[in-house]
């Protein structure tokens, strides 16, 4: 069975390995950077017809900026933007909005066509949408596990298509072979969401390694029997606070296969 080396030390041997995709795979933060900003700008737009005076312009901005984790430095990788699905940002943008004083139906209606809005600019716009790139050392890594016969899989909170998306841009359909979106059931951080990709892959889930960058990954990880947990640091600009993995990968270079 293939070996996982960190920094050059033996940690288990393992045959799937279970990837995050957003900070984790993927350089996200560029475009979950922009998607935030647009989102905030089209709420400020529809809110009361865009006719908000300055001080609730600038409350949206305040509370919008929070609830999706924007700060001086970037995004904060535990913000909902970096780790919850769509589905949840938007509950997250409704909230805002009865926070403003709307009621519950208006607010929904009202997030719902701030997501429609900036979908359908990036739809007409392209270049608008970052191309979400690999990490460093990234491609390295999954091609070593190809060579040995490790199989791997993503496990995202990005719908499928986002998934595709990613491994259409980057050439990984034939490295991952397996993927489990938002849209499955259950989703992520649910540990049977890891039992059913395992079983998807073959595999019991105490042969697989789980690598994330989210404490909610790691702990479903754990929850769900997964044999190591591998929490890594170097997807955002915001190092992430993590406590419930194994070991900690500093970079892509850090890990091997053998």
């Amino acid at each position: 069975m293939p070996q996982l080396l960190l920094r050059g030390t033996p940690i288990g041997k393992i045959q799937g390995v279970l990837f995050d995709k957003d900070g984790t795979l993927c350089h996200s933060e560029p475009h979950l950077l922009t998607l935030a900003k647009g989102r905030i700008e089209q709420a400020i737009r529809r809110f009361h017809g865009g006719n908000a005076s300055e001080s609730v312009v600038c409350k949206i901005e305040e509370l919008l900026s929070a609830a999706y984790g924007l700060n001086a430095e970037g995004l904060d990788p535990g913000g909902t933007i970096a780790v919850a699905s769509r589905h949840h940002n938007l509950i997250s943008t409704a909230t805002v909005f009865c926070l403003l004083g709307e009621g519950w139906p208006q607010a929904l209606a009202l997030a719902n066509e701030v997501f429609a809005a900036v979908d359908a600019l990036e739809n007409e716009v392209p270049c608008l949408v970052t191309k979400r790139t690999l990490l460093p050392g990234a491609l390295t890594v999954l091609q070593a596990l190809r060579q040995q016969g490790v199989t791997c899989a993503v496990i995202s909170n990005d719908s499928a298509s986002g998934i595709e998306t990613f491994l259409n841009q980057n050439n990984l359909h034939d490295t991952v072979t397996e993927l489990w979106s938002a849209e499955h059931r259950p989703a992520k951080p649910n540990p049977n969401a890891v039992k059913r990709l395992c079983q998807l892959m073959g595999l019991a889930p105490a042969q697989c390694a789980l690598i994330g960058d989210a404490d909610s990954d790691l702990q479903m990880a754990r929850q769900a029997g997964i044999g190591l947990s591998l929490g890594y640091m170097a997807g955002w600009n915001q190092p992430p606070t993590l406590t419930n993995y194994h070991h900690l990968i500093h970079h892509w270079n850090d890990l091997a296969v053998k």
